[in-house]
């Protein structure tokens, strides 16, 4: 006779991976034991192309699902924002050509600029960027000329987590240059991207505030959105509104109220927000704080010789030697800490200073 513990038992989700990602279904009901054989998760193709990049990369956001699609999706805050990280002119503001195609429960599709842009509901941004290169420099004429299709995509998914968290993956394939992410470390691509999610982190934190003051419902009073630069996320509130409810449909146990503002320092924080679950971050961070120890032994070391050694067993030369040892490995483990400390915990972006 077998006995059940309710206490003892844990809920199953229909689960299901693809592109190297677990899905799961998040009801247990047995409704949905079969769900997947009808609604699959979105699928990126250039995910599973080996003749493509693929490297993903997830981060923890501190502000919530809606607010981070939209500003995934609004190209017009790049030059603001992100100035001085991004190729951008803040001063040289210009018109943006954003047309929305179609608009139904799936998402909808845009296009901006020659590039094609898709909102695939509930949570995944596809960006397509494609042009030719001559491949002749030429040398050839017009109809012998051979072109190669190159194509760029960001690939973006938005989680929702809890009120006033989500989380972020995200990859940038390209069938071209793929021998980049063969030989420099992923972490050194990490180093520029989250810098750009960390310069508007604040911002963003703040005005989801003042947005779920108003109510989300009555979003487009606390903005103002004349602009066809507006309109992926004036597209994306009305789909969330016509076929979403308007918010994440959070479980009852779980309060909608947003949490507390942190300081900057946690609000920012990339060591519990990145670091801790990248494979490659780990092992860089593990390095590098290896080598900042090994240049304070070294510096320490240096000044002890010079100070065991008597003066008529060393030359000038050998002594000067070791001080300058010991001061250029000093500076090298003060530069090394603070180069840790800025990349993998805690870097500010003051807009006023830029």
């Amino acid at each position: 006779m077998f006995h059940t513990f309710k206490k003892a038992c844990v809920s199953v989700y229909p689960t299901t991976v693809q592109n190297d990602i677990v899905w799961f279904w998040p009801n247990t009901d047995p409704q949905y034991e079969d769900i997947l054989t009808k609604k699959r998760p979105p699928y990126i193709p250039e995910l599973d192309d080996p003749s493509y990049t693929r490297s993903m990369v997830n981060r923890e956001i501190p502000y919530g699902y809606e607010v981070l699609i939209e500003n995934l999706m609004d190209p017009a805050h790049i030059p603001y924002a992100h100035y001085g990280i991004m190729r951008a002119d803040r001063e040289g503001g210009n018109p943006m050509e954003i047309k929305l195609e179609k608009l139904d429960h799936s998402g909808f599709i845009g296009k901006h600029e020659g590039d094609t842009s898709k909102f695939i509901a509930p949570c995944v941004i596809y960006i397509l960027n494609q042009f030719s290169m001559d491949r002749t420099n030429g040398s050839a004429s017009a109809e012998t000329k051979k072109e190669a299709q190159r194509r760029i995509l960001l690939i973006l998914m938005c989680i929702p987590v809890s009120p006033g968290y989500s989380r972020l993956i995200w990859a940038l394939p390209r069938n071209f240059g793929v021998w980049i992410d063969r030989v420099v470390p992923r972490w050194i691509f990490h180093l520029g991207q989250n810098l750009i999610l960390d310069s508007d982190s604040y911002l963003l934190h703040v005005s989801e505030r003042k947005i779920m003051d108003i109510g989300p419902s009555n979003w487009l009073k606390a903005c103002f959105m004349p602009t066809k630069s507006d309109v992926f996320v004036v597209g994306f509130r009305k789909w969330l509104n016509k076929y979403a409810g308007g918010e994440v449909n959070w479980p009852t146990k779980l309060s909608s109220s947003l949490p507390p503002t942190p300081p900057r320092e946690k609000l920012m924080d990339r060591y519990w927000s990145h670091v801790v679950n990248c494979s490659s971050c780990r092992v860089a961070i593990k390095g590098l704080n290896a080598l900042e120890i090994v240049l304070q032994v070294v510096s320490v070391a240096a000044i002890g010789i010079l100070a065991a050694t008597k003066q008529s067993l060393m030359s000038v030369s050998a002594r000067t030697a070791l001080v300058s040892m010991a001061v250029i490995c000093f500076a090298a483990s003060r530069w090394l800490s603070h180069f840790i400390y800025k990349n993998f915990h805690f870097h500010d972006y003051n807009h006023a200073l830029r």
